[in-house]
């Protein structure tokens, strides 16, 4: 079975980059600029992860996080990733507690990809 990933970022390099470390995990990829386009997205697709940066302009990702999990958006399974460059402890606990998976931490390499899968439970 295929696994599914949506990388929403307001950065394209960021976006690029994530899905070339997933695809090379053989990984589907969805990309999305903002928050609303994912919302969107996920409104009408099922996918098994979603990379959701938290500082994007109009929604951040824990408003958008938040909206996934109450709307039940992307699927049962879906597992939300904050994917940042800010994870202090404090902001890490306030990631988890607004209802991400975990924190994957910008810039991202592809072992701290595969650590993140593997944590997750999706390698």
């Amino acid at each position: 079975m295929d696994k599914k990933a949506l990388v929403v970022d307001d950065n394209e390099v960021n976006r690029v980059l994530a899905q070339r470390l997933l695809s090379k995990a053989g990984w589907k990829v969805e990309q999305a600029e903002d928050g609303q386009a994912a919302l969107d997205w996920l409104a009408a697709n099922t996918v098994d992860l979603v990379l959701l940066d938290i500082s994007m302009p109009n929604l951040c990702g824990q408003d958008v996080c938040r909206r996934i999990r109450a709307d039940k958006l992307g699927g049962e399974d879906i597992r939300l990733v904050a994917y940042t460059a800010h994870a202090m402890n404090e902001q890490r606990d306030s990631y988890l507690t607004c209802g991400f998976d975990t924190v994957l931490i910008k810039p991202v390499s592809r072992q701290t990809m595969l650590d993140m899968l593997l944590e997750l439970g999706l390698v």
